[in-house]
């Protein structure tokens, strides 16, 4: 049995699922190309059968992947598979990955027996087959599937010429002496089985997704499928970075490999929480912003005296700078573009002008500027185009009446003005915005965090807004809250504007919804 591990990202597609996380075509593509540049062996690019633009991003990833293997998902029809080939064929390595749920749960959603969705499984594998020799078949809901219908499926899929074989947790169910077991016992078991790959594609609804995942491995499991930041839907998937550092950490127990820059991981977290609105909690493992903070007396001892006293692994390992000197009013272009590109963000010329403008006009509003104010300042233009602009806001609050917000809104470079009142600053701005543009979407989430110490800290703003099942969220930052709340409210708005715009016509959104492997 190889030590290798192989890494299948779905960051693309599974993370997506996350409410409110859906990327823009050039966010999608952005993405790609730095899982491909990081080492991931297999991106899975997205659904293509979903939508139009669905399509047309797997399409152009698999175009211009240099190294991964491109991946495409498919339900258990011709049809998915037929679009899902179309769009990863011109992979240098594409892949057709199809499923259905094995589980008595999720057979009653088709309302098949198990013998017409044994015979379905046969059918749709061999057609894959014969499009591509490079097809993963996976058990939806695996770990609540009968043992001897899965394994009853498991080898139909194998003999019908399925290369690798994935046992999702779907709902995060298994802990993880089950999930080793159940791989292996499936290799001991199914005829077959010996000669393909297994993988393990586990949700954290439990807490315990890189538990189960590694646990996996280690019954003979040799692919993990895993996201960014573990992003994804309800608690999320495995979190890449995790398994693959404890990995690289623990190789004294688990002797295996994966072919990850990892010091490309924080780059790729930053970019990934800042496309998706979706932040980094702060004691996150490997990429929180406390993973390598140490406030304790005995810890910061500790840490002078030796690093390993307190930490199992360089920040360094993983891309964080060695150094957090910050930045201020004098600098110039030269050291921001150095700072930036510690940081992971390699700038254009235009970009990089564009960056230093607002960067400077932070540093007039504030003594210093850390690297968490740099990346929040370029999260803050990030997203959608501007089809709206907040162009001059002004705000009355107090405890002498309900707060008035005047507000002046360039709507496709036409400004528009008005006031309006509310309950506080924040409120009776949203109000002014509703005035000047029209819309029935509905606030989810409006979530206040501070970048930094201090009374002049950025505020980072995340809005999430729902409209007719569409959903965005937008993120902005600014030493002044309000400000900050509006823009991010705009730049949801701008995102909705664009859902409305690239939604397909004819696409059955429930069942397209159906998908999670």
């Amino acid at each position: 049995m190889t030590d290798k591990v192989l890494i299948f990202d779905t960051t693309l597609r599974d993370g997506e699922q996350s409410p409110g996380a859906t990327m823009t075509h050039s966010e999608k593509l952005e993405i790609a190309e730095m899982l491909d540049d990081m080492g991931v062996d297999i991106i899975e690019a997205g659904f293509p059968i979903a939508s139009e633009g669905d399509f047309r991003a797997v399409s152009e990833i698999a175009r211009l992947a240099k190294t991964s293997t491109i991946c495409g998902l498919a339900r258990a029809n011709f049809k998915d598979i037929d679009r899902c080939w179309e769009a990863v064929k011109h992979a240098r390595s594409p892949r057709i990955h199809t499923f259905i749920g094995t589980s008595p749960l999720h057979r009653a959603i088709p309302n098949l027996t198990m013998d017409e969705m044994a015979e379905r499984i046969h059918d749709c594998v061999t057609h894959a087959r014969n499009l591509t020799d490079n097809v993963q078949w996976s058990s939806m809901d695996a770990t609540r599937t009968e043992w001897d219908f899965l394994c009853r499926t498991v080898e139909i899929a194998i003999k019908a010429g399925a290369s690798t074989i994935n046992i999702p947790d779907t709902v995060g169910y298994t802990e993880p002496a089950e999930s080793a077991q159940l791989i292996r016992r499936l290799i001991e078991t199914v005829p077959g089985a010996d000669e393909v790959i297994f993988a393990t594609h586990c949700h954290n609804d439990l807490g315990m997704a890189t538990a189960n995942s590694l646990a996996a491995v280690a019954g003979g499991a040799r692919q993990i499928e895993c996201t960014i930041n573990g992003l994804g839907e309800r608690a999320g998937n495995t979190a890449l970075e995790e398994v693959v550092m404890a990995i690289k950490v623990r190789h004294d127990v688990m002797p295996y490999a994966t072919g990850i820059d990892t010091t490309k991981i924080m780059a790729i977290s930053r970019r990934v929480a800042t496309v998706s609105g979706f932040p980094v909690q702060f004691n996150k493992a490997i990429v929180g912003k406390n993973a390598f903070a140490h406030e304790s007396g005995i810890h910061q001892d500790g840490m002078l005296k030796n690093r390993e006293t307190f930490e199992v692994m360089k920040p360094e390992d993983v891309g964080l700078s060695g150094t957090t000197l910050p930045l201020g009013k004098h600098s110039g272009r030269a050291a921001l573009r150095a700072k930036l590109k510690e940081l992971g963000f390699d700038m254009a010329d235009n970009q990089l002008n564009d960056i230093f403008v607002r960067f400077k006009d932070l540093a007039d509003r504030k003594k210093e500027v850390f690297d968490d104010d740099l990346i929040a300042l370029i999260r803050q233009n990030d997203g959608a185009e501007d089809h709206i602009k907040l162009k001059s806001l002004r705000v009355v609050c107090g405890t002498g009446g309900p707060a008035e917000a005047e507000m002046v809104l360039t709507i496709d470079d036409i400004d528009h003005s008005t006031t309006a009142v509310g309950d506080g600053p924040v409120d009776a701005a949203f109000n002014a915005v509703k005035a000047l543009f029209e819309h029935k979407a509905r606030l989810q989430l409006y979530q206040v965090h501070a970048v930094t110490e201090g009374t002049d800290a950025q505020a980072t703003v995340s809005v999430r807004l729902e409209e007719d099942g569409r959903i965005a969220t937008g993120q902005s930052a600014d030493t002044d809250t309000v400000v900050a709340s509006v823009r991010g409210y705009v730049n949801a708005l701008n995102r909705l504007i664009v859902r409305r715009e690239k939604t397909a016509p004819g696409v059955d959104t429930k069942e397209v919804n159906y998908k999670d492997a």
